[in-house]
């Protein structure tokens, strides 16, 4: 099956104003991106951890209501922060909210500082992932299930109901972000809808590898799981506005220019195209740009006017 090529844009939701986002959320959906996501921190990322930054679940709320056509979603939420069975109930009630227009993002959770501060329990990295795979059973059968009785190794639910169910049947697509090799990306195998990550096309080419013997291993179809791309996306002819960009993401991240480029879409719309085909010749069809803020509306226009028509069938 060919799938057809998708864009979406993220906004995250720190150092920046409500209406400045409520705007932004209103171009996109103008301007045709087929997703449009917040993220779910506490605390600015790759920031100031002492800014502002509005609380992700009820922004998306929000900021569905004021779109009618765009699917909508957190990319992705920590699993950590939040019971599988209220989230399954607050998922269902957005999905009713938004017109059966929820993607439900979903992922083990990293953000140590945020977990400390608010006294949340941080656990192992295995801990946080397997933890992960039985909130996602909880709320795929919560979802399905007239009623739930679970009994795992981190969670137990009994005679657990989520009605009404979501609007989406049999239910909204399932997005898991991650990329660890042993154990996240068994979990999408056998979970995701969606499977989202970051990096240069080759990186993309040897995990889409990996994912592929573990869906062998759980008995599923790779080509069921969608490959998205997460990154900083940025429309500019501008050599020093690329490279300021590119060198802000480097230090952020602690790695040389050199190293984050490839994973980046920064340049004009002929060398986005270009990336972007790279891209889809290894298995990905869902591109995702990080519009941090202010949001920037003439690179999302430029974006959507520039770029995706050469990948519209």
């Amino acid at each position: 099956m060919k799938r057809k090529i998708r864009f979406g844009i993220q906004t995250p939701q720190q150092m920046t104003t409500w209406e400045n986002l409520r705007s932004t959320w209103k171009l996109i959906e103008q301007l045709g991106y087929d997703t449009a996501w917040l993220f779910d921190h506490f605390f600015p990322i790759l920031a100031d951890p002492a800014g502002p930054c509005f609380e992700g679940w009820i922004g998306l709320t929000a900021l569905a209501a004021e779109t009618t056509m765009t699917q909508v979603g957190i990319l992705v939420t920590g699993n950590t922060y939040r019971n599988p069975a209220v989230l399954a109930k607050m998922a269902a009630t957005l999905d009713h909210t938004s017109g059966g227009r929820l993607v439900m993002g979903l992922g083990a959770g990293w953000f140590e500082l945020e977990h400390r501060a608010f006294d949340i329990p941080f656990y192992t990295t295995a801990q946080r992932i397997n933890r992960c795979d039985e909130s996602i059973e909880i709320i795929k059968r919560l979802w399905t299930e007239d009623t739930v009785d679970f009994d795992g190794q981190y969670y137990r639910l009994s005679g657990a109901r989520c009605d009404p169910k979501p609007l989406q049947r049999p239910r909204p697509p399932l997005m898991i972000g991650g990329s660890g090799e042993k154990l996240m990306l068994r979990v999408i195998a056998r979970h995701a809808d969606q499977w989202n990550t970051f990096g240069p096309p080759e990186l993309f080419r040897h995990k889409i590898g990996v994912l592929k013997e573990h869906c062998a291993s759980v008995g599923r179809k790779f080509e069921d799981i969608e490959v998205s791309w997460a990154g900083t996306m940025l429309v500019t002819e501008s050599a020093a506005e690329k490279s300021e960009t590119v060198a802000a993401m480097a230090r952020a991240f602690g790695a040389p220019p050199e190293a984050v480029e490839p994973g980046l879409l920064v340049g004009s719309p002929s060398e986005l195209r270009d990336r972007i085909h790279r891209y889809i010749e290894i298995g990905v069809t869902h591109f995702i740009g990080i519009a941090n803020p202010p949001f920037n509306h003439d690179s999302l226009r430029r974006f959507a006017e520039e770029v995706t028509p050469a990948f519209r069938t």
